[in-house]
């Protein structure tokens, strides 16, 4: 059967996705963006398709890839979104198809257990001087290492990725022993890459797939050139996962890194042959030096480049101190070459100290033609040098040069505000591409209303984070709990969450419990959040920023109430997006109607994304930025906005929520997967 006859079959009221998965209804939204996949399977070339919340993206990109019998490689977001495609996603729906799929996932080198270095945790006595509970958290990954085979570090909860555990049993491209470790035929990460290069659909991230582009030592590289699809999932992403990678950068955590694996040879083989306290102690005093032209910052910053240095910083003064850093690492190569015969780990250990001394010399000056610098001042300091989009590296290696007979699917819910889909397609090379929006099949108007307080604190106002905390007390207490507050920055967090704590107590609020980004684990938060709204009794307000506004799925009734407190433009400060505004302006376009509108546009619909993920999902948007009312952009932002009825006043806001804390019957969701 022909394969635009065979989707249409799939996604039939009759098909095998009605007749297999409880609760799976036909969109038409869904059919059409699987058409439009499957064209460009057959023909070739790039689509990008906006697939509204709730449309189905999934299975409408996996249907024409798995019945076209080409070789896949999806490319999602984050490891969690690659996880459920592998463990749950594809099986399920070729199972549904009857299609027979050799499946692999692949994930980067500090995801899977290293064995050589978890033995040398115990043969090198490093496991006993750990505190106990991380010496008793080791031992259960020894016993979980006999069984596993993947070697995957996500099979255990308990290790999160801030867990100080990961660094000792892991690897890393710098001191990975590759063929001359005694366990490389054991090596999870050798078999999870043969087993990918033998497989039909492989799944990857997007940091992943960048940085293979930049190092090709993943394994990716490998795999591109047999994929006739290739699909970006979570594609809103990529653009600055892209540039994470394509960025040169350096900092004290990696040099501190060093001197820590050079202070470690004092205690092996090799301490007699060197004077390893010397040359880590050297390297440490630099480090130290550099972290003090920046004081002690009370909040992360970026400081762009100004006459050779970061702003703030004098040029002799930063050229100083790079050169005592240069120096030490210099000197630690030139004693770790004459070892080099002697171990690979000294060969290691010489390749990163030249690597990092090329990258100190090329921060002691300009930015390169092209390249935008900054300095990351925070708990360590990070100097990048970074190109402003990455449209020169996808035109040189992915879509737009690439044979006419591979299909690149690029897909998300959220890729631009107009039918060319301009904010995510100009700055990943895209032009010429086809596009496709096909809209979310919630009935916003009825599930969900908007409302824009008309009297409230200008965003700028030291009052604002208390007047939004304010607000939020009085209504979570109402629908008892299941709120989330967004904030644009971390500082808000802090200040939002302090004002909610103060206005609870006042208030006797009967048991709700606030949860601040930063107080736990991104998972452990969304758990206990969770958790709160399902049990008996008051739920729990969650406060949070950055990563919160996207990729967080609270279904049902266990958010009701989304508050964000203000309209999330770019800091026009950040380096970055000074140095674009800069180009925009240079090419006669005008930059916030070309860049900073279109990027607030796309984070606010983001974010508004998380209230309603079911067709009988309830839920209230409060936007607290009176800008929507006063500035003549706010029609634009609202217009990115779903569909949402509109409060109009006060009253109105009470009304919406007295009716949202009444009980309802909902039932389950449809499944769109």
């Amino acid at each position: 059967m022909p394969l635009i006859s065979a989707v249409r079959q799939v996604f039939a009221p009759d098909g095998p996705l009605v007749r297999d998965l409880p609760g799976f209804v036909p969109r038409a939204g869904q059919t059409d963006m699987a058409l439009a996949v499957a064209r460009t399977v057959q023909g070739g070339g790039a689509l990008v398709v906006e697939a509204g919340t709730g449309v189905g993206k999934t299975f409408a990109y996996l249907a024409p890839a798995l019945l076209s019998g080409a070789r896949v490689l999806v490319s999602t977001a984050t490891k969690a979104l690659q996880d459920q495609l592998f463990l749950r996603d594809i099986p399920r729906l070729a199972a549904s198809l009857g299609v027979p799929v050799r499946l692999a996932q692949l994930k980067g080198r500090s995801s899977y257990l290293c064995l050589q270095r978890l033995d040398d945790a115990f043969a090198g006595g490093t496991a006993a001087h750990l505190p106990v509970a991380q010496q008793r958290l080791l031992g259960e990954v020894r016993l979980w290492a006999q069984r596993s085979a993947s070697g995957d570090v996500a099979e255990l909860p308990a290790l999160d990725e801030a867990s100080p555990l990961l660094p000792l049993i892991t690897s890393t491209r710098d001191n990975c022993l590759g063929t001359s470790c005694v366990r490389a035929a054991q090596c999870h990460v050798n078999i999870a890459r043969r087993t990918a290069l033998g497989a039909d659909v492989v799944v990857v991230n997007h940091h992943l797939f960048f940085a293979d582009l930049q190092v090709r030592e993943s394994g990716v590289a490998e795999l591109l050139p047999s994929a006739s699809v290739v699909v970006f999932d979570e594609a809103h992403q990529i653009n600055a996962v892209g540039l994470q990678f394509l960025a040169v950068q350096t900092g004290t955590a990696a040099w501190k890194r060093l001197a820590a694996d050079l202070l470690r040879q004092a205690q092996g083989p090799q301490r007699g042959f060197a004077d390893w306290h010397g040359l880590s102690g050297a390297l440490s005093q630099s480090v130290k030096a550099v972290a003090a032209l920046f004081g002690e910052p009370t909040n992360p910053q970026r400081l762009p480049w100004v006459d050779g240095a970061p702003e703030g910083v004098d040029s002799l003064i930063w050229v100083a101190a790079l050169g005592r850093v240069a120096a030490a690492l210099e000197a630690a190569r030139t004693c770790l070459d004459l070892l080099a015969d002697a171990h690979v780990s000294m060969q290691l250990l010489s390749q990163r100290a030249q690597t990092l001394h090329q990258q100190v010399a090329g921060f002691a000056g300009t930015a390169p033609n092209g390249m935008v610098q900054w300095v990351e001042v925070g708990t360590q300091v990070r100097i990048c040098a970074s190109p402003l989009n990455i449209s020169a590296v996808m035109r040189q290696h992915v879509a737009m040069t690439d044979h006419a007979s591979r299909a690149w699917i690029f897909t998300s819910a959220t890729l631009g505000t107009d039918e060319a889909l301009r904010w995510f397609v100009e700055p990943c090379g895209l032009e010429g591409a086809r596009t496709l929006r096909v809209e979310s099949p919630f009935d916003y108007a009825r599930q969900a209303a908007l409302y824009v307080p008309q009297e409230f604190p200008e965003p700028a106002h030291p009052e604002h984070s208390v007047a939004v905390a304010a607000l939020v007390a009085e209504a979570a207490m109402h629908i008892g709990g299941k709120t989330l507050v967004l904030t644009t920055t971390l500082r808000a967090v802090q200040a939002v969450s302090k004002a909610l704590q103060v206005f609870m107590a006042r208030q006797e609020a009967g048991g709700l419990e606030v949860l601040a980004q930063g107080d736990a684990s991104k998972r452990e938060l969304l758990e206990r959040f969770t958790a709160r709204a399902a049990a008996p009794g008051p739920g729990a307000v969650l406060v949070a920023s950055a990563s919160f506004w996207e990729g967080i799925d609270l279904a049902g009734d266990v958010l009701q109430l989304l508050i964000i407190d203000k309209l999330p433009f770019a800091p026009p400060d950040d380096p970055l997006v000074r140095a674009q505004t800069e180009a925009c302006t240079a090419a006669g376009g005008k930059a916030f109607k070309d860049i900073h509108l279109p990027h607030a546009a796309m984070v606010l619909k983001q974010g508004a994304g998380r209230l309603i993920r079911g067709e009988s999902d309830r839920g209230i948007l409060v936007v607290c930025d009176t800008r929507l009312h006063t500035r003549a952009y706010g029609k634009k932002l609202l217009q990115a906005l779903p569909p949402m009825r509109r409060l109009r006043d006060a009253t109105d806001w009470k009304n919406a929520l007295a009716e949202l804390a009444a009980p309802s019957a909902t039932a389950a969701p449809p499944t769109a997967t």
